[in-house]
């Protein structure tokens, strides 16, 4: 299964046939019907609409179709009938305006006290004959499939993208983590050679006293053995191996895992505040910052994965 991004954008337009608005309208006259889906990132999946009036019923059936194609994301759709018109206006057809005065007759003939329709009145009223609801819901339903279908398409582009990065995010942490491995052993042979100086010293120094080389070689074993336990992330480093393996399977995977993914990364920062902690060296240090600075940049990005 791919990954996907919660990021992505899709815009499709449908020209209506002249039946659906003015049966005398050609051309720049026919109505127009658009449809544009924005995708950010989110916990859970938040679906917002932006509807034409005429077009406000089609709502729950798109979400449902959104619901059934998406998982998470802040999810922001739009959709408009316009017709292609200059500033002033299209011209009502002939037929638009015997439609509109034999209402108004028939109206006046029981209310004769009614207003005329004004000429403004008349443009307003033809430009909102949109055709019947039930052909604009089927139309646009049909321009929400290819619509959610580009979605789909640009979400999994971006999370291409995303998995590609990761994936190098962790070969460089398992390079850190191969690099930090040999510097336990050393900073342990170099801490009890330290203490069996030290204690040497010691021991020169304070008159009328005498200890064995042995003697003084087991108080330095015995130190550098507590040193070593107190410095060990052998146990860290075991971890932080499983969870970069587990991410790697996830990203191969696919699907549905961006929360696991932000559930491991949590635990990867876990592990590297534990190996700084432990640094009793320079070197140590480092690589404690660089692999934070790799899974601050990875926690980043995971939080755009469905």
């Amino acid at each position: 299964m791919a990954v996907y991004s919660m990021t992505g954008y899709a815009t499709a337009q449908w020209v209506g046939p002249t039946s659906l608005s003015n049966p005398e309208a050609t051309g720049e006259n026919r109505p127009a019907l658009g449809i544009e889906i924005r995708s950010v990132n989110s916990r859970f999946l938040d679906l917002s609409f932006k509807l034409a009036d005429d077009l406000r019923a089609t709502e729950p059936t798109l979400r449902e179709k959104l619901a059934a194609r998406l998982k998470r994301g802040k999810v922001e759709i739009r959709a408009w009938i316009e017709g292609k018109q200059d500033a002033l206006g299209r011209t009502p057809g002939m037929g638009e305006l015997q439609r509109l005065a034999g209402v108004q007759d028939a109206i006046r003939t029981w209310l004769p006290q009614a207003a005329p329709l004004s000429v403004a009145e008349v443009i307003q009223l033809t430009a909102r004959q949109g055709g019947a609801p039930g052909q604009w819901h089927d139309a646009l339903l049909d321009l929400a499939e290819g619509a959610i279908e580009q979605l789909l398409l640009a979400r999994e582009r971006e999370g291409e993208r995303l998995c590609a990065m990761l994936l190098d995010r962790l070969g460089a942490l398992r390079q850190l983590a191969k690099d930090a491995a040999p510097l336990i052993p050393q900073l342990v042979a170099q801490q009890r050679q330290r203490f069996l100086d030290r204690w040497n010293e010691a021991m020169g120094a304070a008159p009328g006293q005498s200890v064995t080389a042995e003697a003084a070689q087991d108080r330095a074993l015995s130190e550098a053995t507590a040193f070593a336990i107190r410095i060990d992330v052998a146990e860290e480093l075991t971890r932080l191996d499983s969870h970069l393996t587990e991410i790697e399977r996830l990203l191969n995977k696919g699907g549905d895992i961006g929360k696991r993914l932000d559930f491991l990364i949590q635990e990867l920062h876990r592990e590297a505040n534990t190996l700084g902690s432990k640094s009793s060296s320079l070197d140590l240090t480092r690589i404690s910052v660089d692999m934070k600075v790799l899974i601050e940049q990875m926690r980043e990005q995971v939080q755009n994965i469905e």
